[in-house]
């Protein structure tokens, strides 16, 4: 996972690389997409947006009591429902525009105050319950949430980034059910921390009331490196001191509820575990205790008004469902939504796709005209987690449809998306849906290439099953997902959040039992060191490496020991080929003056692999992610460098989506790698090919190239092989090719970093077919890319991009050498030689004299080739 968020900005010191310039790639930021709600600046968006903004899954979320303790009101499906445990029967409330969550009853029961997410931000209403009617409680722009009535209904405390951006507590004055003055309580406090996934200013989530109206329990990260935090108690009063009640790390999910008795205070928590249960702990503070147990999560408790019960979601069942527990007694009933009342009118919609006549798996998206989507009872709702405001109201949503879909929509019009990965022509359409009839569409999928049948099979291979979203994934999710994707190889990478690890229970080292003969599983690791780069480790056959992070300031992990280069070596001891994931945003600039003690280095973007260039020289790196969770062109064009100095790295492509995610990064193979096995799908054909280079990166555009020497009937050259020619300058002939789901606005041949042949697009720039003549050269590497400018739905990424592994050309046994590109390296790695000869946390001095010692022999690697 990576520990970032694309800025979509390139390269202009690599395009400036002297006598061996880079390719120019654009210099002007891809315009269209933004993340979801880019008002909050808080680091790594994609973690609270999934875990702490409320999200439009599947199933309900945030229940909450009436005041006599006979219904629950909940957010079902982006919309208010009141709930009926006795029954299972749920009317609706809500009915948009935009999407609704988080309801919470007055003490009089006449209001549900509630967040409402519509016109790009996340706003506060009030609804009355006797009319129907709604109306606003904040207008300020920012992201407002997780509204409490106080016990006399007098107050509302609430979480928002209305000040500064960040989460601080809130509260709101309420009188009839109209909004007063709004006083901010929380303290705006700079830790000081080298915080990486989270603000080094204190953050303050989830509030709660104490049932004298005086007190607050919230959640805060005060004194903490990592987590979003432990428990506190504060007085209701603008910078009131925080008190401790429960240490803890926690990771955005906590939400504690204060039970009515003032005693106890109920929280989400996964102490030495990987799920999330639900824990209790003395309002006065102590060790908490855990009331439930099992291996899935366990989220948003709240105490029924008696202290009797607790209702709470569960996503047991894989997507969140309402539960309650007795207390005591610790009985557990689902309370399952048997009947569901809506608002307005509505219809069926049946979508069936197929290929030749029969059904296939695919992704779909149902949507009404003010953008939100409707998914099948049943079905996993994701949404994307940036969209383009030009093209949309709100971001997109999808789900996955094994071939038949079966939904109810708003009775009229309604626009239809079909897309099945890059090889499928994607299909929309407009729908007329009768009221309280029924619309069938029938889809039959056309496709635009056929990769398996000439023996070329596509791969994720950075991919998250389980990583703290709304849902629990499985081999069997996973497997679909990829089904309806249209991707046969997906690597599960094992990696850890914070102090938790949710996959680690499904690595057995051999391919998953659930695979089949057009979809392989496998669960290996990533290795998490954020000072080095993260690594993709796949093919493990024995462990997952433990601890799976280095440079972990503020524990035991601090050491930057293991470097890269030996995870890399103890990868390679269990048969496991290593890459680097999630390069570069922006390029690097080694040179630039700063202090090499602090982090991220100066010249380098927090998450940057700075250990990249130092393993590529020491042999230890067998692909790249060439298109990843990254600026493509930046990432492109630092590849290129290491290509200039004679390096053979291989392009792999990995998406980095985590599975269970309701707003989901993604979806699975997005981007994808293309490898060349010339047979049967085979896991270890496959992984043989990605290490030799026959491979192709994208997430839309696909590219084929093969180069000859000019006038030669003899064979091809594709990418990964090496072509060799005898002494003197050639002039070679390329063949060309292009299919792509959409748009693109280049295609390109890169040798040795630059342009050397433009191929005209015509019609709808998604297709073309060449044979170019190149210009006699020396030594050489070549691939074919393609790009656009912009972002193209449906790719659900900054912009498309593809390309190919190089093809390498040797001259009378010599390649390729850059002495400018070369050089850079070797101000990279003097530069990464003082920062760790400065960091303080290494155990002991055999550690940094190891890591100093690879350092020195990368750098001999480049100051020869700079000769």
């Amino acid at each position: 996972m990576r520990g970032r968020t694309p800025l979509v900005r390139t390269c202009l010191a690599l395009a400036a690389a002297g006598a061996s310039a880079l390719a120019a790639l654009e210099q002007a930021p891809p315009a269209g997409r933004e993340r979801v709600l880019k008002q909050v600046r808080v680091p790594h968006h994609y973690y609270y947006r999934e875990m702490y903004l409320p999200q439009a899954a599947s199933g309900p979320s945030a229940p909450a009591w009436s005041p006599d303790g006979r219904e629950l009101a909940v957010s079902l499906e982006g919309a208010l429902y009141r709930v009926d445990p006795a029954t299972g029967a749920a009317r609706q409330l809500t009915d948009g525009p935009g999407y609704d969550y988080q309801p919470d009853w007055s003490p009089d029961g006449r209001f549900l105050a509630y967040a409402c997410y519509r016109d790009d931000a996340l706003e506060l209403r009030m609804l009355e319950l006797a009319s129907g009617n709604s109306w606003p409680l904040t207008t300020n722009g920012a992201v407002n949430l997780d509204p409490r009535f106080s016990p006399d209904g007098r107050r509302i405390a609430f979480v928002s980034t209305a000040f500064e951006r960040r989460f601080h507590v809130f509260a709101l004055d309420i009188e009839d059910g109209r909004p007063g003055a709004q006083t901010r309580l929380s303290e705006d406090r700079d830790s000081g921390l080298p915080r990486y996934y989270y603000s080094r200013f204190d953050q303050y989530l989830s509030p709660s009331w104490s049932p004298d109206g005086r007190e607050l329990v919230v959640v805060s990260n005060r004194g903490r490196m990592s987590g979003s935090g432990g428990l506190f108690r504060m007085r209701a009063e603008p910078g009131a001191p925080l008190r401790p009640l429960h240490d803890e790390e926690t990771t955005w999910k906590a939400r504690p509820d204060w039970a009515r008795d003032g005693r106890r205070v109920v929280f989400a928590s996964y102490r030495g575990r990987q799920w999330h249960q639900l824990h209790l702990v003395s309002a006065d503070g102590g060790d908490a205790f855990p009331l439930t147990y099992g291996e899935f999560d366990a989220t948003a408790p709240r105490f029924s008004p008696d202290g009797t019960r607790i209702a709470y979601v569960s996503n047991e069942g894989g997507a969140p469902s309402l539960w309650t527990i007795d207390l005591p007694g610790g009985e557990r009933r689902e309370l399952a939504i048997r009947e569901r009342r809506r608002l307005g009118a509505t219809g069926r919609l049946l979508v069936d796709v197929t290929e030749g006549g029969r059904y296939v798996p695919a992704r779909l998206s149902v949507t009404t005209a003010d953008g939100r989507s409707f998914v099948p009872e049943g079905a996993w709702r994701h949404a994307d987690d940036y969209f383009d405001r030009a093209e949309r109201r709100i971001e997109h949503g999808y789900f996955h449809s094994s071939g038949a879909a079966e939904l109810v929509v708003p009775a009229g019009t309604v626009t239809l998306e079909v897309t099945r990965g890059l090889e499928y022509r994607p299909v929309r359409r407009t729908l007329d849906v009768p009221a309280g009839g029924t619309r069938s569409e029938g889809v039959a999928l056309e496709r635009i290439a056929d990769w398996p049948a000439r023996g070329w099979w596509s791969g994720d291979l950075h991919v998250h099953m389980n990583y703290g979203g709304a849902y629990r994934a499985t081999p069997e999710t996973l497997r679909a997902m990829a089904e309806a994707e249209d991707l046969h190889v997906v690597f599960n990478l094992i990696v850890n959040k914070e102090e938790r690890i949710p996959d680690i229970a499904w690595f057995t080292g051999r391919t998953d039992p659930r695979s089949t003969s057009r979809t392989l599983l496998r669960h290996d690791q990533e290795f998490h060191t954020s000072w080095w780069g993260h690594l993709s480790l796949l093919g493990l056959r024995s462990h997952v490496l433990l601890p799976d992070y280095a440079g972990y300031a503020g524990t035991a992990a601090w050491s930057l020991h293991p470097t890269n280069a030996r995870v890399a070596d103890l990868a390679r001891a269990q048969g496991a080929l290593v890459g680097y994931v999630h390069p570069f945003d922006n390029a690097p600039d080694p040179s630039r003056a700063g202090d090499v003690s602090g982090y991220p280095l100066p010249g380098f973007e927090p998450g940057d692999p700075i250990g990249l260039p130092i393993d590529v020289a020491l042999g230890k790196v067998d692909f790249y992610e060439a298109v990843g969770l990254s600026d493509h062109r930046a990432t492109n064009a630092l590849w290129y460098r290491l290509l200039n100095c004679g390096f053979r790295l291989a392009a792999g492509a990995g998406t980095d989506a985590m599975t269970n995610f309701a707003s989901l990064r993604g979806p699975v193979g997005m981007n994808r790698v293309f490898v060349k096995t010339g047979g049967p799908l085979d896991e270890a054909a496959f992984l043989a090919g990605l290490k030799a280079g026959r491979s192709l990166a994208t997430n839309g555009p696909l590219v084929e190239l093969a180069l000859r020497p000019r006038g030669s009937s003899g064979a091809w050259s594709e990418p990964g092989d090496e072509l060799a020619l005898a002494a003197g300058r050639h002039a070679l002939e390329a063949k060309v090719k292009l299919r792509s789901i959409v748009p693109v606005d280049r295609l390109e041949i890169v040798r040795n970093g630059q342009v050397a042949a433009a191929i005209p697009l015509a019609g709808d720039q998604s297709s073309a077919d060449a044979t170019v003549s190149l210009p006699a050269s020396g030594p050489a590497w070549y691939v074919l890319r393609a790009h656009a400018d912009r972002s193209r739905h449906p790719v659900l990424d900054f912009y498309p991009f593809g390309t190919t592994s190089p093809v390498y050309v040797s001259v009378a046994g010599v390649g390729v050498r850059s002495a400018a590109d070369a050089a850079y390296f070797t101000a990279w790695i003097d530069r990464v030689a003082a920062a760790a000869e400065a960091h303080l946390g290494w155990n002991t001095a055999a550690e940094k004299q190891e890591a100093l010692a690879l350092l020195a022999g990368a750098r001999a690697v480049y100051a020869e080739r700079a000769q």
